[in-house]
């Protein structure tokens, strides 16, 4: 009698570390290379800081050190490394490959930066975006990294806003959104925000080679608190975006919204409870195209929201303690959250003891 096939990820999840431990340095990987992985940074529980790579089966298949706290992570599908940001006021971004093959390589932010957290990948992978900030002048910028010369610093265009954090190389290759925040820091007064009165956050489009503003799209001015942060597009090519609030805590504005080419942003109402129990917090953005779907995670309300990114309806929330990394998943999303825990769509959750998951989450697709 044949044998049934075993699922991937059932096999990844009862293998366990044993089965790594028995496999050569080439097989295992070859593993590591798989598709349907994801990666995140996270928090040692004895204090130390490091970048992830997970399994299907969210098993830790491979992890790296980093000198301080990590944001977010992007991935180049044709060179197959991965860069983990610091978090913002961060001067240094580690580049490894998730194979395990390669050494980290760790670069540090020009004199008069700093990251925000969040980069890109040019679809050849040649080049490197980063949204940085130019904290004399108070302006965001995105630096320009040559990815084939030991990601040497070549240059920045501004992002026409304040307090860039997340950005989104759109489906045309070359039109890049950013999320300004519209927050003013400055490294000398740390994680401090120093503009809350006047803030303008910006939705902006801007040509990643010739540097040049396309849109530029700013909320209503009574929404001024409103600071966009993260964003992700859907199988349209509509961008979602989640904001964080700086107004009064008794306020409820809106916190998700979508934009698209050549239109004005667009709020999404939500039910009341759903909206309350962000906490006027939205963490993470993360789109499943596949299943037509939008996940927005909380850490502060312990909240994760499924959207339909066709009507807008909420499909599903769940209360998760400090939930904030999330990426697709299947037909659902896996998420990460402060306490250690990793959910899947199906609602099983694991843990893993040694670790807590930092903000973001990112799914590594099959190179093309």
């Amino acid at each position: 009698m044949k044998t049934p096939l075993i699922d991937r990820r059932d096999f990844l999840r009862a293998a366990g570390i044993g089965f790594a431990a028995a496999m050569t340095p080439s097989a295992w990987a070859n593993t590591l290379a798989a598709d349907a992985v994801f990666a995140t940074a996270f928090v040692k529980r004895d204090g130390g800081f490091g970048a992830a790579v997970l399994s299907e089966a969210s098993k830790v298949l491979h992890a790296i050190d980093l000198p301080d706290r990590g944001h977010d992570v992007t991935f180049d599908p044709i060179s197959k490394r991965s860069v983990v940001f610091a978090r913002q006021p961060g001067t240094f971004a580690v580049i490894f490959d998730h194979t395990g093959r390669d050494a980290p390589r760790t670069i540090a932010s020009v004199t008069g930066r700093h990251f925000f957290g969040h980069g890109v990948f040019s679809p050849d992978g040649a080049l490197l975006y980063a949204t940085e900030n130019d904290f004399d002048n108070a302006a965001g910028v995105v630096g320009v990294y040559d990815a084939r010369a030991k990601f040497s610093r070549i240059g920045e265009f501004p992002t026409y806003g304040m307090g860039p954090h997340e950005l989104l190389l759109l489906g045309d290759g070359r039109t890049i959104a950013v999320a300004n925040g519209g927050i003013e820091t400055h490294p000398d007064y740390g994680r401090a925000e120093l503009n809350i009165a006047t803030m303008k956050p910006s939705y902006v489009l801007v040509d990643r080679v010739s540097g040049d503003l396309i849109e530029k799209h700013e909320l209503p001015a009574a929404l001024h608190q409103l600071s966009i942060r993260h964003m992700d597009a859907d199988q349209t090519g509509a961008v979602w975006f989640g904001c964080q609030y700086r107004g009064p805590g008794t306020d409820r504005p809106l916190l998700v919204g979508r934009a698209a080419r050549g239109k004005d942003l667009a709020l999404l109402d939500m039910p009341r409870d759903v909206l309350s129990g962000f906490r006027n917090y939205i963490g993470s953005v993360a789109a499943n195209p596949a299943a037509g779907t939008v996940a927005v995670s909380s850490p502060e309300g312990n909240s994760l929201v499924v959207i339909d990114a066709g009507s807008g309806g909420v499909v599903s929330s769940r209360a998760l303690v400090e939930v904030c990394g999330v990426a697709p998943d299947g037909a659902g999303f896996l998420a990460t959250t402060g306490a250690g825990e990793i959910v899947e769509g199906a609602g099983a959750t694991r843990s893993e003891p040694d670790y807590v998951w930092d903000n973001h989450m990112l799914r590594i697709e099959r190179a093309a």
